[in-house]
This record gives structure tokens, sequence and C-alpha cells, in this order.
């Protein structure tokens, strides 16, 4: 019975030791990964055992032969050991990475999904006041002059028209976010789709006195469902209208690199903070006050445009990004070749 205490103690003992060094090893690798955490541990427990026999041993307790059979035991367990816990330890981390960006991207769609319906909210709230308002003046008779009278039912169609737009966007984003998107994969001309958007778009820039200049050659003939990539380039070129300042320019050119293809639209709106820049994609994101298009012809959006790009060109297999350049910002659209 002595004996046994003994070998414990001195198993004990050695254990402690190695257990010791072993959390002093893990301090400064706190930052690594689960699985670095995993095989440490595995190794310090092995080593724990190793350290114990040995310890026994050279208390005279085993005699050499005793000592390499049991060694040559631990040593083979340890190998099994170490194999299965890093493969099941790289598992864990996986697991537990996804677990983390799995609720970091539910919480950043939940904080979306708030500022969007503050967002909606508060943009049909206020053409349904004021169309109310009218409605109810022309209903009661206070407004009888041919004019006003005209003015009203043209203020009236212009705010159903914003709504209907609000609506469109919402129905499109809601497609593309529960993955009903589908897309007619044909060869598509990016010359003509700029055209037609340009085209859709010189309206309201007129209104701004503000130019749309594009490359006359070039172009580009993409792998594209064309009326997605319509709503796409026209998103961007309204975007950049809007904010563009009176008698400004907004510039489309596109091209070929490694790649595929690429569409880029740089306007002179005097660029995004480098904070808001990450953010520019956002559901319902329209950065600082002065930026808000409540008041600019063509109406103000919904914050809901440039995440509609994104998820369009995304489901084309391409990507879009947004950038400060010169007096201005650039977002540039890569999509693949035909």
């Amino acid at each position: 019975m002595g004996d046994t205490v003994l070998i414990a103690v001195y198993a004990l003992a050695a254990g402690s030791v190695v257990a010791l060094l072993g959390a002093l090893a893990l301090r400064p690798l706190r930052g690594r990964s689960v699985t670095v955490h995993v095989g440490l541990l595995l190794v310090v427990t092995v080593t724990a055992v190793v350290a114990g026999v040995v310890t026994v041993a050279r208390a005279m307790f085993l005699n050499g032969h005793d000592l390499r059979v049991v060694l040559i035991t631990v040593v083979a367990s340890a190998a099994v050991s170490l194999l299965v816990g890093l493969l099941f330890g790289r598992r864990l981390a996986t697991a537990a990475v996804w677990a983390a960006q799995a609720r970091e991207r539910e919480r950043q769609a939940e904080a979306g999904r708030r500022e969007l319906v503050a967002w909606v909210s508060h943009d049909l709230r206020t053409p349904l006041s004021g169309m109310r308002a009218m409605a109810e003046a022309l209903e009661d008779g206070v407004v009888r002059d041919p004019a006003t009278v005209a003015r009203y039912h043209g203020q009236i169609r212009v705010e159903a028209d914003r709504m209907s737009r609000l609506v469109d966007d919402l129905f499109e984003l809601s497609r593309i976010n529960a993955g009903a998107l589908r897309l007619a994969m044909t060869r598509v001309p990016l010359g003509d789709v700029v055209s037609d958007a340009i085209a859709a778009t010189a309206p309201v820039a007129a209104g701004r006195r503000i130019r749309i200049v594009a490359a006359e050659t070039g172009w580009p003939t993409v792998t594209a469902s064309e009326p997605e990539l319509a709503r796409v380039v026209a998103n961007l070129l309204m975007n950049s209208v809007r904010y563009t300042p009176p008698d400004g320019t907004v510039r489309v050119d596109a091209g070929h690199d490694p790649d595929g293809a690429w569409l880029a639209v740089s306007d002179s709106c005097g660029g995004i903070p480098e904070g808001d820049l990450a953010r520019v994609f956002d559901v319902a994101f329209r950065g600082e006050r002065a930026r808000t298009p409540d008041a600019q012809p063509g109406g103000g959006g919904g914050g809901l445009g440039l995440a509609i790009v994104r998820g369009l060109v995304e489901a084309h297999g391409g990507r879009v990004l947004a950038s400060n350049v010169g007096p201005g910002c650039r977002f540039v659209v890569h999509l693949p070749v035909a």
C-alpha cells in the first residue's frame, strides 16, 4: 500500500510539472486557432503520462524492460491520440468559426432589417401624408382654381410613382435575398445596355444640369441576364446623378481585364467618407444626412439601389466595388466576359 501511494505521488508530481509548463505555453497562444490549442493540450496530456512513467521508473519501481514496454505502448497510443485529436480539433475549429460568422451575419442582417423598416416607414409615411392632405383638399373643395387642382393632381401622381419605385425595389431585394432570382444568361453587348440606361436617366440629369459622358468604343460583350444587368447600370447611373452637384459630370467606362469585363461609373459627388465605403452596398444605408436624396429630382430611393446592384452582380458571379477617385466616387462592376 505504501508503494502504491508513493507511485501515485511521483506520477502526480511529474504530471503537475508538465501541466504547469503547458499552461505557461498556452498563454502566448491565446489568439491562435482552436486546432493549435487542442493539439497542445494533447501533447501536454501525453507528455504528462510519459513524465509520470519515467519518474516512477527512475525511482526504481520499474526495471529497464518494463519501462521500454510501457513507453512503446504510451508512444503508440499518443500517436493515435494526436492524430484523432488534431483531426477533430480542426473540425471543431471550423465549426466554431462558422458559428461565430453565422451569428455575426445574423446580427448584421437583423440590424439591416430594423434599419430598412425604419427607412421604408419614413419614406412611405411622408408621401402618403402629402397625398392624403391633397386628396382631402380636392375632395372638400378647398382648392378650386384649375391651376392648383392640376398641380395637386400632378403631385399626387409623382408621389404615387415614387412609392411604386420603392415597392419595386423591395420586391426585387426580397427575390435576391430569398434566392428566387432566375437569370436567363445570354451574350449581352454592354454598350447597348449602357446606352439605354443613359437615355432613361437623361431627364433627371438634365434637370440637375449634369452631363453623362460615355466612352465611344471598347464596350465588351458579357454573359448576363439583360433585364437584371440593365437595372444594375440604371441604379448606378441614377445614384451618381442624385449625388453629383449641379453642373457636374458622370462618366461611364468599360473594358476587359484578366478576370473578364468591367464597367465603371464615376461621378464628382465629393467622395464618400472612408468609414462608409464598406457599407455603401448595405440595405437602407444612406450615409450622412447631406447624401440623403429626399428632395432631389428623381425621388429619393429607400437606400436600396446599391444593395440591389450588389445582389444582382453577385448573382451573375461578379463583384462590385466602390472607391474614392479624384473629386468623387467610382463604382466598378466586374462580370464574366462572353
